[in-house]
């Protein structure tokens, strides 16, 4: 998030494009030729790119990836994202730098199931961050956030619906998982960092409920008692997806961070897949094909 307010960027790299109806079409059985770079835009001027493609776009070594016309490089302190990718449904181009360095990073890794075949890895739930995107004229600075989840099965398997939220605090930030289960049984952590990376598990507030957006997912998260939470900003909303700023309070602070909403329920759909292809596009081979 800027720290202005107005403008947002989510950057997702995944091997094993778990949204993309591609992977899902190929049996997921090879999550090396389902490789993305997903890259979204908020603000005026925003864009969109989420393109899968095969398994010679990727090269992978300790401290790079690279996804086709993009890659993403780790130095030991900085995370650097330089981007090439074309935006859809237009077809314009997105280019540029994004720049995250973390004030710590930490050692957390929570399984989100039972057997561990979902894991989310906080490596910096407090980092700044800074974007320089050439063709949309964006170039500002703000507070950032990096981190990583690995499955070895498909999320609708495991999971109905799932919120997590990632918001600024005093001391650091506060992250919070709350998931239902496909057995019923559920998920809720709640875990503050400080400055240094620390990390403690924190007594969450009661689950509250606000209003949904167009396509009507269900949005909660944690709140105090006397306040209700509340969108400040939409970002993302989609048939089975909603991300947006978030103003909660948390155990007497007043906090905006970004939320997110996943209905698996409607994901699992077959209907829902060549809505997505529309968003999606494949691009197999590389270099041929990379636009």
């Amino acid at each position: 998030m800027s720290d202005d307010g107005t403008k947002a960027i989510s950057i997702i790299a995944f091997i094993g494009s778990v949204f993309s109806p591609w992977y899902r079409w190929s049996g997921r059985k090879d999550p090396e030729d389902h490789c993305c770079l997903n890259v979204v835009t908020y603000g005026k001027g925003g864009r969109w790119t989420m393109t899968d493609r095969g398994q010679d776009a990727l090269e992978l070594s300790e401290t790079e990836m690279k996804i086709g016309p993009s890659h993403l490089s780790w130095d030991g302190s900085a995370l650097t994202i330089h981007i090439d990718e074309r935006t859809t449904p237009h077809g314009g181009r997105l280019r540029g730098k994004v720049t995250l360095t973390p004030r710590a990073v930490t050692n957390v890794e929570l399984p989100l199931c039972d057997d561990g075949a979902h894991i989310w890895r906080p490596f910096a739930p407090v980092a700044d961050i800074q974007v320089r995107l050439e063709n949309a004229g964006w170039s500002w600075s703000g507070h950032g956030y990096f981190d990583a989840n690995f499955g070895t099965r498909a999320l609708e398997e495991d999971f109905d619906y799932w919120t997590w939220g990632r918001f600024p605090t005093r001391e650091g930030a506060c992250c919070f998982y709350d998931a239902t289960r496909c057995d019923g049984s559920n998920l809720a952590a709640a875990i503050a960092f400080d400055e240094t990376g620390n990390a403690s598990p924190v007594d969450a507030p009661r689950t509250a409920r606000f209003k949904s957006a167009f396509w009507g997912v269900r949005r909660e998260t944690r709140a105090d008692p006397d306040f209700a939470p509340h969108e400040v900003r939409p970002m993302l909303d989609a048939p089975f997806y909603n991300r947006a700023m978030v103003r909660t309070k948390i155990n007497g602070e007043t906090v905006t961070g970004v939320h997110e909403s996943l209905d698996l329920n409607r994901f699992r759909k077959a209907w829902m897949m060549p809505m997505l292809a529309f968003r999606v596009p494949r691009r197999k081979n590389w270099p041929k094909r990379w636009l």
